[in-house]
């Protein structure tokens, strides 16, 4: 492997933006069009705004939501990175745009909303992560609407050294490119000099993908220690108690003791506490971030003509039910930031409606005055709150998703339907509990209806069930998993005298903590697998320590 140091990338210079060819003319009225800055983060919670949580201070995305619209009913319509980012990008629902989990994806027969900006005349730019179908090393400039590419492989690297201990890269327009320094500065700093460089006679489009604040959380140099002294409290539903589990699907205890629950998070012991800390220290420098790009508009004074969209790709959850990490149906993993402003968007606003992510293609391509394509799920969302006389018929429930992954099988494959009231959950493959919850009643979800023998709760169940099934019939009018409409719970009932409650685990499962082949579910099968396992654990080992000595070090 290439041996590199933190110090030495740093002493590169990043690849600035060129305009290779000459921009198009401008369109016929194109200047009268907004400017769009499309803001992501990733596994940003809902809740992860220091206007709503006050341990934490996100200055200038309090800013956005004080002076726009803050969506406070927010939702990803699949709680997992690969499907939702596809959904943002297509306006349509992982069942009808195919993109099932984060393993690669044949995306030819998918188009995407910048494809339709550009040829409208806007000049448009990707800085980020992809991170869907497997194009992330094979883009460049063009692909799927964008004139500039500058995207991170895979996950991408909080510091310029990935978990093998390499030099981190960029694709820049298809070239493979080291990475120089913090990565969420250096995607905005690619940004800003593309806005530099653009043609001020026409409107631009850019989509800022940030790495930020996913796990592992390694915050800015400037920012670690910075909520040392912060204690952040710990959900209700986080103990392992037996009022907590009352009513809940086996699969949910189960997933305590598992990469992705709160007894064995990652494979490893964690402090929940400072789990929290590098979380939100890691989002400060995403928080500088928006600043910058909010500061740039402001002194080429174009504040007024761009709408700045700030959304999170999935929530977060920080113990939950004993969980952490996101997939499941729950309201802290489905549920995510949004906050908007510039032309269309309400100024000081709060809207209640319910807004998800196969929305924001027809929003974005509305505020260019462009009319939604007919394959779009979702619907603009453009003037809620403003009193809009030609608001788009929208719906006040959508439909949620997730398929069984192989590498992290801990979450069954899971479909639910969201209204302003009620949740309807049932799982897919898995001999398990449905869960129906009265969200208006009960927002932290801890009081399971499914069983409850009301005449209104038996008809709210057949209704929420139904619809569910229509929600999530393909374009062709077929489930994209063929099954029948539910009816019953099936037949569950198990013999209680003497009867086996549970099945043990396999033995050859069981680990202590942070075992040395606690990434062979990474890897793919080879022969002799023991020995890939030991590389990349010692590998990671070693990129985990420097880059934890650089956090040692004192900002600059």
């Amino acid at each position: 492997m290439k041996k590199t140091t933190l110090t030495a990338l740093a002493l590169c210079c990043p690849v600035l933006y060129q305009p290779a060819t000459a921009a198009p003319p401008p369109a016929a009225g194109a200047s009268a069009k907004p400017n769009i800055v499309y803001i992501l983060l990733d596994d940003q919670r809902y809740d992860a705004f220091g206007f709503i949580n006050p341990r934490i201070k996100t200055p200038h995305m309090d800013e956005i939501a004080h002076n726009g619209t803050w969506f406070k009913n927010a939702f990803v319509t699949t709680s997992l990175s690969s499907p939702s980012r596809a959904s943002i990008l297509t306006g349509m629902y992982a069942h009808n745009h195919g993109v099932a989990d984060n393993n690669p994806t044949d995306l030819s027969r998918l188009r995407y909303f910048p494809e339709l900006l550009q040829k409208s005349g806007y000049q448009t730019a990707f800085f980020g992560k992809w991170h869907f179908g497997g194009a992330d090393s094979t883009a460049k400039a063009g692909f799927a609407g964008f004139d500039r590419w500058v995207g991170l492989l895979g996950q991408g690297d909080y510091y310029p050294i990935n978990m093998f201990g390499e030099p981190a890269m960029l694709n820049i327009d298809g070239k493979l490119t080291p990475q120089q320094g913090y990565i969420t500065d250096e995607l905005t700093d690619y940004t800003l000099d593309w806005l530099d460089h653009t043609d001020k006679s026409r409107p631009f489009m850019v989509y800022l993908s940030h790495k930020g604040v996913h796990a592992d959380f390694y915050p800015a140099v400037r920012d670690k220690g910075k909520l040392s002294s912060v204690t952040f409290p710990l959900p209700e539903t986080w103990a392992d108690t037996q009022e907590n589990y009352v009513g809940k699907p086996m699969w949910v205890k189960n997933q305590r003791n598992s990469w992705h629950g709160v007894d064995y998070p990652y494979d490893r012991k964690m402090d929940l506490q400072q789990f929290q800390r590098d979380y939100y220290e890691t989002l400060m420098a995403v928080d500088d971030s928006v600043g910058r790009v909010q500061a740039w508009l402001k002194k080429n004074g174009l504040a007024d003509n761009t709408i700045v969209m700030v959304m999170g790709d999935n929530g977060f959850m920080f113990g939950e039910h004993g969980l952490i990490d996101k997939r499941a149906a729950y309201e802290e993993s489905m549920r995510v930031p949004l906050i908007a402003s510039g032309p269309g968007f309400a100024k000081g606003k709060v809207v209640e409606d319910v807004v998800a992510n196969i929305d924001i293609a027809p929003t974005l391509l509305d505020a260019a005055g462009m009319a939604k394509p007919a394959n779009y799920d979702g619907s603009s969302f453009l003037g809620l709150g403003t009193g809009r006389k030609d608001l788009p018929p929208r719906k006040d429930y959508f439909v949620y998703e997730y398929f069984w992954e192989y590498n992290f099988p801990y979450t069954p494959t899971t479909f639910a339907i969201r209204t302003p009231q009620y949740k309807y959950i049932q799982y897919y493959g898995i001999w398990d509990k449905e869960e129906l919850y009265d969200i208006a009643k009960d927002p932290h979800e801890k009081h399971n209806l499914i069983d409850d023998k009301s005449k209104a709760m038996i008809e709210t169940k057949i209704a929420l069930r139904k619809k569910l099934f229509d929600g999530l019939k393909d374009h062709q009018g077929n489930s994209i998993i063929p099954y029948n409409e539910r009816t019953s719970q099936g037949v569950v009932l198990r013999y209680r005298e003497g009867g086996k409650k549970m099945a043990d685990f396999p033995a050859e499962w069981l680990r202590g903590d942070n075992p040395r082949d606690k990434y062979d579910g990474v890897l793919p099968d080879q022969y002799q697998k023991e020995k890939a396992d030991e590389q990349v654990f010692a590998s990671f080992e070693k990129t985990e320590a420097l880059i934890h000595q650089m956090l040692q070090q004192p900002a600059r």
